[in-house]
């Protein structure tokens, strides 16, 4: 047959059968015209060379397994030379894994002192702007109460809503499994150089989402480990705003958007007005295989709230 058949028939290009060639791993007969002529045990030979090269052994490490066919084996890796390229293969795969492991360990930790540096400082230029520092909280915030606007949510079904993440994707709380996944609800995120509306600070429950937001972050791995599937920021905000705060605070979990406040409008949740922009109320959700099974509300201090959530997480385990 001619090369682009025997290309054909073992899943290979042309070009990899002359590299293989050029190797010694296969000979095919020279017509008088000069052309090769490969036949089935070429074709034999060269899936041989693609399954191992698959396996991750170097093309020019198959050479004991075709010279153990060519010996008549019925298997390529019927012969001593055979399993010892298995063996130095695997040693090298070891190597590679060790490294990757390495790498994956400096990685992490660069990501928890990252996800841990939620420093309250202003830069100096900021300072001389009066710009508003929202990693920290004032002093004497109001403190939200209990006005029972989510007394009915605890054992309610989670609507099928679906809800665009941080990530790009569609997400269905109501079909989230069996596992806990906590879904903190907030007003809005500020970002620096950009006013929040008149008045922020007395309004209460109202300040202090990006230090909430920070909390959750430092906490993330304590939640997971403590029975949390997974977590999520949920605001009104659109996807965009808060991508650039998943990226600007180093969040490990994605936000999802709700701008049309659907799933307060669905649930009852409670909502409040300012400067006509209607704002989710701070709550955050415990949800199970599409249930509510634990509501936080009011929360106070946002700060402190992650902290919370993973005490109950603890005295509440599955």
């Amino acid at each position: 047959m001619r090369i682009s058949e025997l290309a054909r028939q073992a899943g290979v290009t042309t070009k990899a059968v002359r590299y293989y060639e050029s190797l010694g791993l296969i000979t095919p007969e020279r017509l008088p015209n000069g052309y090769r002529n490969y036949d089935e045990d070429d074709v034999r030979l060269v899936r041989e060379i693609r399954t191992l090269h698959r396996l991750g052994i170097r093309v020019e490490r198959t050479r004991p397994f075709i010279e153990c066919l060519a010996a008549g084996r019925a298997y390529a890796d019927d012969c001593p030379a055979s399993l010892a390229s298995y063996r130095e293969a695997i040693d090298e795969l070891t190597e590679r894994i060790e490294a990757l492991s390495a790498r994956r360990a400096t990685l992490i930790a660069n990501l928890d002192a990252a996800a841990h540096r939620c420093s309250g400082v202003v830069p100096p230029e900021e300072k001389d702007t009066g710009a508003m520092d929202y990693l920290t909280l004032p002093a004497n915030l109001p403190v939200p109460e209990d006005d029972g606007a989510a007394d009915h949510l605890p054992g309610t079904r989670v609507p099928g809503l679906a809800l665009l993440d941080t990530a790009g994707r569609t997400v269905r709380l109501d079909t989230l499994g069996p596992r806990r996944t906590v879904v903190y609800v907030y007003p809005l995120t500020g970002r620096p150089g950009t006013d929040l509306p008149e008045g922020w600070n007395s309004i209460p429950g109202a300040r202090g989402c990006t230090p909430e937001s920070c909390g959750f972050r430092d906490h993330f791995q304590d939640l997971l480990e403590a029975g949390a599937g997974r977590v999520h920021g949920l605001s009104s905000q659109d996807t965009g705003y808060q991508r650039e705060v998943v990226e600007r605070l180093g969040l490990p979990f994605d936000m999802l958007s709700d701008p049309d406040l659907t799933l307060a409008d669905a649930l009852g949740l409670p909502t409040f007005e300012v400067e006509g922009l209607r704002l989710f109320r701070r709550l955050t959700l415990v949800l199970r295989a599409g249930v509510i099974e634990h509501v936080f509300y009011p929360v106070f201090p946002p700060n402190e709230h992650a902290e919370q959530v993973l005490t109950w997480l603890r005295e509440h385990p599955l």
